[in-house]
């Protein structure tokens, strides 16, 4: 019989080496370039897909074009030929105040637009319809403005007004036309920074309520805590790996990260539930026997049943990440390594965690000697 609980430090050594240094890169992301990389989602600014007819231009020189024209600005060349830009939000500017547009009555005096649409004869008249002052055109009230603060993503045609034709116009004098537009998308910083506050409102109350409830489902507060311990564990594996895939790879965060990490958060307390239950169970089973034992006949009943489960949805997840597109890649990836580390940091950190705790607790109220007790030997006949 394998023993899980005996061999614990080496799997605290192995979620050691897992957590440290994607740890150092999470703690290197608000004082270096390095760690974690974000979207616009949470940064705010602009965020421009292009591609030139010359497919020498290189992002170096896109940069330059915004730097002579005071902006400053990113560039990297994508897979597929295209150039992605982020700069400083582009076009923001506050929503000029609704004013109420004069319109002319029949006998030719100035009326407010309300008047005008209430009266039957205004509509009627061919001097109101002919001013341009009179015209309240549905179609021109509902035309876009210009200062909305998120641009659609998909955006295909290029910019001609504002501080962004400009940029259009400076880049295709200085590196020749532009030949098609991906995508363009503005945020402003009040949205990035509600969607983080959200974000880390959303974990934190998540946690919370996670260890709330196995505290009150197993009636021991120490159950709570090292499923938490756990459920860290994960959240740290996962957001350490996109920190350093970040740094090497350029890898970015986006909104759908934090639906990830909540689905792996409950993914990895549902595995580590099982396993706690079956203990439960046991431990009043087995009256007598050293909770050790216990826990690792507990692991090994459910070891089977883990695997099979984790392993139904990492195939799932590995043909949506093969095959299911660039647009969900980072996000199926997350979720692969959270479920995979959540599998195990249920078996292998929480369990032993939870022995370790429940020995130093038994040791501190003298329950048991801080060594096992000697077998007393059979008298000599």
């Amino acid at each position: 019989m394998f023993d899980v609980i005996g061999k614990r430090r080496i799997f605290y050594v192995v979620s050691l080496a897992l957590t440290i240094p994607g740890l150092v890169f999470i703690l290197l992301t608000p004082f270096t370039d390095l760690g974690l990389q974000f979207t616009i989602d949470y940064t705010g600014g602009t965020r421009w897909e292009i591609k030139f007819e010359d497919p020498n231009v290189t992002p170096d020189d896109v940069e330059a074009v915004f730097a002579a024209n005071d902006l400053a600005a990113t560039a990297i060349k994508t897979g597929s030929g295209y150039i992605e830009i982020k700069t400083e939000p582009i076009g923001l500017q506050p929503a000029p105040a609704p004013t109420a547009l004069p319109s002319v009555t029949p006998t030719g005096s100035a009326a407010p637009s309300g008047d005008a649409s209430a009266s039957p004869g205004a509509s009627a008249s061919p001097g109101a319809s002919a001013s341009p002052g009179a015209s309240a055109s549905p179609a021109a009230d509902a035309s876009p403005s210009p200062s909305a603060s998120v641009a659609p993503v998909g955006n295909t045609e290029l910019p001609t007004d504002g501080k962004l034709g400009e940029m259009v116009t400076a880049l295709e004098s200085e590196l020749g036309p532009i030949e098609s537009q991906a995508s363009l998308t503005t945020i402003g910083p009040v949205v990035s920074s509600d969607l983080i506050g959200q974000a880390l409102i959303l974990i934190v109350v998540g946690s919370l309520g996670i260890l709330a409830w196995i505290t009150y489902r197993f009636r021991d507060w120490k159950f709570g805590m090292t499923a938490l311990a756990a459920l860290i564990h994960d959240v740290v594996v996962v957001v350490g790996t996109f920190a350093i895939l970040g740094t090497f790879f350029n890898v970015e965060i986006d909104a759908l990260f934090v639906t990830a990490m909540l689905t792996v958060i409950g993914f990895s307390v549902h595995d580590t539930i099982v396993v706690f239950d079956r203990i439960r169970e046991n431990k009043a089973r087995h009256l007598g026997e050293p909770f050790a034992d216990i826990v690792n006949h507990s692991i090994l009943q459910t070891f089977g049943r883990s695997i099979t489960t984790s392993l139904t949805v990492v195939l799932t997840l590995l043909a949506l990440w093969l095959f299911g597109g660039a647009a969900i890649n980072d996000f199926i990836l997350a979720l692969l390594i959270g479920i995979v580390s959540g599998t195990y940091s249920s078996i292998f950190v929480a369990s032993p965690l939870l022995v370790d705790w429940h020995q130093w607790d038994d040791r501190r109220h003298g329950h048991i000697a801080t060594g096992r007790a000697a077998r007393p030997r059979r008298a000599a006949s």
